[in-house]
């Protein structure tokens, strides 16, 4: 059964899914894979593109009737959420637009919840691809803006300004592990297939967690960064005992995360 597949160019997902999309022993798929940041993922899952994907987490009320939610293979944690930084300074200004690294992502969501329990007004918004925002503070043609992904280990290094960290926030307020990330695949591929799915991701995450190096040629080449001790922090940091399975703790955080996306 050929299936299509989209996972972002971020270590975590390159790490997870490497074996499944190299071919795994015995496997029943063959994988026409897609690589995208988050938010163009999100927007093909929305239009029903994608068999199986690696998406936001908030997004998934909105397609819940098409696709089920995995267990596994997404990116659930402790102290892994994104990062409101400031390219000049340390105070965040209400009255700056605050760029985010996508409308669908979990990132936008977590800001917006922060920022409803520190300010009465609504927050000024726009809206960037993922490195595109981290760019953007760099060059000083964003004030202030949300960072995902690898961008996490490199903001101080580049002399940029931590204004607020929204996972630590998010866990603070909630108890919850942050969920930032979900695999899902479509439930018109049937409950067999889609175990074989969640079996196969499985299989490939345990190949991975395995090897002596987590860091591979193929992570490397689609990472957005070539620093292979962030690689390293970054696989460190977002794979993890969730990725495998979400569990209890997992999904109440994720059902915490659904609620307040319709609020």
């Amino acid at each position: 059964m050929q299936l299509s597949l989209g996972i972002s160019t971020c270590p975590n997902d390159t790490f997870i899914y490497e074996a499944l999309i190299h071919g795994l022993e015995n496997s029943p798929f063959e994988w026409k894979v897609t690589y995208a940041d988050v938010q163009t993922l999100n927007e093909m899952v929305l239009r029903g593109e994608l068999d199986v994907a690696k998406i936001s987490a908030q997004v998934y009320p909105q397609i819940a009737e098409a696709y089920r939610c995995l267990g596994c293979g997404g990116a659930i944690g402790y102290g892994c959420g994104p990062l409101l930084l400031s390219s000049s300074g340390n105070a965040f200004d209400s009255a700056l637009s605050t760029t985010l690294p996508g409308a669908n992502t979990t990132a936008a969501l977590l800001f917006k919840f922060w920022y409803s329990r520190c300010y009465k007004d609504a927050p000024k918004l726009q809206y960037a691809l993922f490195n595109e925002v981290y760019q953007g503070l760099l060059n000083k043609t964003v004030a202030q803006g949300v960072t995902i992904h690898e961008h996490r280990f490199t903001w101080k290094r580049d002399g940029l300004h931590l204004l607020q960290d929204l996972g630590a926030f998010w866990e603070q307020e909630t108890g919850a592990p942050i969920p930032l990330g979900i695999a899902v695949a479509r439930k018109e591929l049937g409950f067999a297939a889609i175990e074989s799915v969640e079996n196969e991701i499985r299989r490939s995450l345990r190949i991975a967690r395995q090897r002596s190096n987590p860091v591979t040629p193929f992570i490397v080449e689609k990472a957005q960064i070539d620093d292979e001790e962030v690689i390293k922090s970054h696989i460190a940091m977002f794979v993890n005992d969730f990725s495998e399975n979400v569990g209890e703790a997992g999904w109440r955080a994720l059902e915490n995360l659904w609620r307040l996306s319709h609020c």
